[in-house]
């Protein structure tokens, strides 16, 4: 049988054939080399204890025999410039967990560092999830080029890694698997000492993002809960979804050397920017104090979600999950619970919670993103849906403005006016915290890992406290309250006098977003 219409069909062979070559240069990555990978293992309390951070470590906790010291990184230039420091102080290793790493001043600071840490002969390994690694292959391939070196990626997809639309486009026939990441935060020198909280790496965690910075938190930690952290380290570092950079990316054995070339070059130029004079100039400042205070000792316990959770089939048992673990470890607050959440969406059973506790009398203070300040007005959409029954139960609603008052006391340093919360944190009664990578939202219950430590300390409960009341300034924070006919209403200080805002601030877009997460119910996916 003859075609009909042979011009055609040889046009839609020609279009066929120019989007799958679309689509393939879309999801195009470098092929890479059969890597090798390894298993490894966490120092020995003898490797541990020979190095310099080890030694230090164990003196600082000799008058605290079984404790653990901890100290809050609130302030984005002390956690950055934490990290440098033990950068430059590892003798043995640096393990460094991340979701993100943005391109900026900073992580080219951090990356420097490690490459002389590097050179220096301390193992540095690095482990991203895949998303974070999305048009930085081959960077992060010349970074694991280094002998000291090693970079693996979580959850990984041969294809689609050269830009975001391409991962999107290959992620499609694995969505049910692809849109569960590997959220963990760790930064751990020589298994001696930790950092763990919110931060990636990228200058809005460290502020030095301009015009806007997120308000963030890490706790810097030290003894006996730095082992299990390691642990935890190691158990992702060795799973099978942790793939070596160099299956997917292939560059010269010593790529290592023109990045570094390239990376000191930049730093030279770049060491009088505002950012680090000001940082010069923040530590010569002898009010300003030694870059970690006072430590806070006590009992601390590190949760972490199974490695293997972004590949099990369905939403798992709450039982198996971080969030689950915590739960069985809190318990029923008694007299407190403050809980600290860049996005927030309690569902109805974290509601029916929250209000149980309230009602109960318990004291429930949430801190979370206000419409206008939120990057993802669709989250604030379910929690959008929850504040009326929260209020109503007793439970006070704060919500962070995108800028605040020019003279306001904000307690973290975010480097501009505009900001966004990206804290995770919970404090319970008079003496327990709870800080790590998990928000309050279905998304870090179900589908993401987290990590996180509940740390029992009266002393770093009260620092934490301290901290959330400065949030509660209305030159900080709306807090959201209902009239006695229903109507809800935004409480601040604007240009230094008290106002009462009836229409949830927040631009004709936002208000968009948030409405299709409402009408579209989203919530379990958030």
């Amino acid at each position: 049988m003859t075609n009909p219409d042979p011009d055609g069909t040889r046009r839609a062979r020609s279009w066929l054939l120019t989007f799958c070559g679309v689509l393939l240069l879309l999801m195009q990555g470098c092929a890479g080399s059969a890597a090798v990978r390894e298993h490894t293992a966490p120092l020995t309390p003898a490797e541990r204890e020979a190095t310099w951070l080890g030694q230090w470590a164990r003196l600082s906790g000799s008058a605290h025999p079984g404790k653990s010291g901890f100290a809050l990184l609130s302030s984005g230039q002390d956690a950055f410039s934490l990290r440098v420091l033990l950068s430059e102080q590892a003798d043995r290793r640096l393990d460094i967990q991340t979701y993100l790493m943005g391109d900026g001043q900073t992580t080219r600071a951090l990356l420097h560092r490690l490459l002389g840490a590097a050179e220096r002969g301390v193992e540095v390994r690095l482990l991203i999830d895949d998303i974070g690694a999305v048009g930085q292959g081959r960077q992060l391939a010349a970074l694991d080029s280094h002998p000291n070196v090693q970079v693996r990626v979580y959850n990984a997809l041969s294809v689609g890694r050269g830009t975001l639309t391409g991962r999107v486009l290959a992620s499609a026939p694995q969505a049910a698997r692809q849109h569960r990441r590997m959220h963990n935060k760790l930064w751990i020198a020589d298994d001696s000492l930790a950092i763990v909280g919110g931060r990636n790496l990228g200058d809005e965690y460290y502020s030095a993002s301009e015009p806007r910075n997120f308000t963030d938190l890490d706790l810097l930690a030290l003894g006996p809960v730095v082992e299990p952290l390691a642990q935890s380290f190691h158990l992702y570092w060795n799973h099978g979804l942790a793939q070596p950079i160099g299956r997917y990316h292939r560059v010269d054995e010593d790529a290592w050397q023109e990045l570094l070339a390239s990376l000191a070059e930049w730093f030279e130029s770049s060491v009088d920017s505002p950012y680090f004079a000001d940082l010069r100039q923040r530590y010569a400042d002898i009010e300003q104090g030694p870059l970690v205070g006072k430590l806070h000792w006590g009992e601390g316990i590190a949760l972490w979600d199974p490695p293997g959770k972004p590949a099990w089939r369905g939403r798992p048992a709450f039982q198996r999950t971080m969030a689950g673990a915590l739960h069985d470890q809190v318990g029923e607050p008694s007299e407190r619970l403050t809980l600290v959440s860049a996005y927030f969406v309690p569902g109805r059973q974290g509601t029916r919670l929250l209000t149980e506790l309230a009602e109960a009398g318990v004291a429930v203070e949430i801190f979370t993103n206000a419409l206008e300040a939120t990057d993802v007005p669709v989250v604030h959409g379910a929690y959008q849906a929850r504040r009326e029954a929260l209020l109503d139960s007793g439970v006070a609603l704060y919500e962070m403005r995108a800028e605040h008052e020019p003279d306001a006391d904000i307690g973290f340093s975010v480097g501009s006016s505009a900001s966004a919360l990206h804290i995770k944190a919970l404090g319970i009664d008079a003496d327990r915290v709870f800080i790590g990578s998990p928000n309050a939202d279905p998304r870090s219950v179900w589908w993401n890992t987290e990590v996180g430590v509940l740390v029992t300390s009266q002393g770093l409960a009260n620092e934490f406290q301290r901290l959330t009341e400065i949030g509660k300034s209305p030159a900080l924070s709306y807090r959201v309250g209902r009239t006695p006919s229903g109507r809800l209403y935004w409480q601040a200080l604007v240009q230094g006098e008290p106002v009462e805002l009836m229409r949830e601030p927040g631009s004709l877009w936002r208000h968009g977003g948030a409405g299709v997460s409402r009408l579209l119910r989203l919530e379990p996916l958030l």
